[in-house]
This record gives C-alpha cells, structure tokens and sequence, in this order.
C-alpha cells in the first residue's frame, strides 16, 4: 500500500502553501491530505494532527512546514502507521524546546517585535501575524510579488504561545526516520539552526537548497515533492 502524505502547515501560511506540491504526490499514485493546522497551541495542535492521522488506513508519512515541524514532532506514536517524517524548512524540537527559542539559537531570524503585528484575543491569547511591507522580504522573496501579496493576504496567524510553548517529552523524531529540506537563505529559520536540527535528528538525507527562502513548498514546489517521494519510497522498498 502506497503511503498517505499528510501536509502540515505553518504559521503565517495556510493548506495553500502546498498546491505545488500536491500534483507530484498525487501523479505518484499517493494519497494526499493537507491538514488543516490550528495554530492555537503545540499540544492542541499535535492532538488534532494525531486525530486526524488516526482516520487513515495504511503507511502515512508526516510532512510539516516551518512550525508545522514541531507539531508533527508532538505528534502520537501510536496514532498511526507512521513510517517517516519530512521536515521542510521546519522546527524539529528536542524535548522541552520551542519554536522561538530554536528561531533564536543561532543569528539569522528577522522575526520579532519590529516585523510581527500582535492581535489580543477575548480569551487571553494572542495572534501574532507578520506584517504586510516586510512579509515579501522576509518570508519568500523568492516568489514573485504578486503571490508573495497574496500570501501576506491569506497567512493564518498562530497564537504567540504556541510558538512559546514548550515541546513534549517524547520527540518522534527519535523514534521515526527524518528528511529536511531547506533554503539557504531562510529568514524565519536561520539556515544554521536547520543544519543543526537535521544533525540532531540524524537525518536520512539533508536538502540545503541554494538561494532558497523560507517558502520552499512555495518556491521549490518539485525538489520538496522528490523528498517526500524518496521518504514514501524508503517504506515501499522495505
């Protein structure tokens, strides 16, 4: 049985954030779904991915942008047949880490009070959005302008506590094979806190993909889809 890809999303993207992706998968004759991440709080958020993973029948691969990574890192072992994990440009925390203390563990993020616009919710959180005139720049000034607008227009906000909170006890990264691809000159993620992430994982295969942003399912559509073939590949050839 072909393995199901689930995509995760990131904060300030959305399902979107994977169309180029998609086909690939799909033309390879895998079955594809494009969580929708809620971005409220890390162990709220793994829980609804491992529900959602729970559904599925069959080898499933967890896929996971930016701090997409750190919830498919949370989620449950024991939720599925899962069989590898494919970080893109993605958060792979050690126990007890968060997204933004990892953003921040080498130089390099641009995210921070002068580029994030806060909204104070009615129940005590706080959505963080990246600010529209610094959004291309930061977040994907390999993609054209026109789309980089529209991504700025249509990105879901995450709650700062989710970004804040820490990760759980049980890395599945420990447990599971691991893939990372990521842009050279990613400005959310420094490249050197990838690096790092990946040889903490002791990645399968590590991707460095040159002039790269922090939109590679956006901008390098088909090098993440051959990853994530080579991850799905790894079970149909075991």
């Amino acid at each position: 049985m072909q393995p199901t890809i689930v995509l995760v999303h990131g904060a300030f993207a959305e399902s979107a954030s994977w169309d180029g992706v998609i086909d690939p998968l799909v033309s390879a004759g895998h079955p594809v779904v494009a969580a929708a991440n809620p971005l409220r709080g890390l162990a709220s958020d793994a829980a609804a991915v491992s529900d959602l993973v729970r559904t599925i029948d069959g080898p499933v691969v967890l896929v996971a942008h930016s701090y997409g990574g750190a919830v498919i890192t949370d989620v449950a072992a024991d939720a599925g047949e899962i069989v590898g994990l494919v970080y893109v440009n993605g958060f792979a925390p050690e126990a007890r880490e968060s997204a933004f203390t990892l953003a921040g563990k080498f130089p390099g993020s641009t995210l921070g009070e002068a580029t994030v616009r806060p909204v104070p919710r009615s129940d005590g959180t706080t959505d963080l959005y990246i600010d529209t005139d610094p959004f291309h720049d930061m977040f994907c000034p390999d993609v054209p302008a026109p789309q980089a607008a529209v991504m700025a227009a249509t990105q879901r906000p995450a709650t700062a506590e989710a970004l804040y909170e820490p990760s759980g006890e049980r890395p599945l990264w420990k447990a599971l094979p691991s893939w990372f691809v990521f842009g050279e000159l990613d400005r959310i993620i420094p490249a050197e806190v990838q690096r790092f992430m990946a040889k903490r994982a002791q990645a399968h295969r590590t991707i460095e993909i040159p002039g790269a942003s922090h939109a590679v399912p956006v901008s390098h559509p088909d090098a993440t889809a051959h990853l994530i073939l080579e991850a799905a590949s790894l079970h149909v050839a075991a």
